[in-house]
């Protein structure tokens, strides 16, 4: 399972959630991506929906993996990067 590289432009079918220093943490379907606000990805973080397969791939659970992006996206190297 490969989480596949997108443009630039956000995909509205896309879950996203921005957060307050303009990152993005984006949902598609096979990895969260956070992004920063000039689109370059700086996280990926990969999950399975199947326990079993989860399981045997050691991935996170899809509420696991959104929880570290948005977490992620908040950590203060982040917040003070300013270019």
């Amino acid at each position: 399972m490969r989480c596949a590289q997108k443009p630039l432009v956000p995909n509205p079918s896309a879950a996203q959630h921005r957060t307050a220093n303009r990152t993005i943490v984006e949902n598609n379907n096979a990895c969260f991506i956070v992004r920063d606000k000039n689109g370059q990805g700086l996280g990926y973080f990969y999950f399975e929906e199947e326990p079993a397969r989860r399981a045997a791939a050691n991935l996170l659970s899809r509420d696991e993996a959104r929880r570290l992006g948005v977490n992620f996206a908040k950590l203060p190297e982040l917040l003070q990067r300013e270019e």
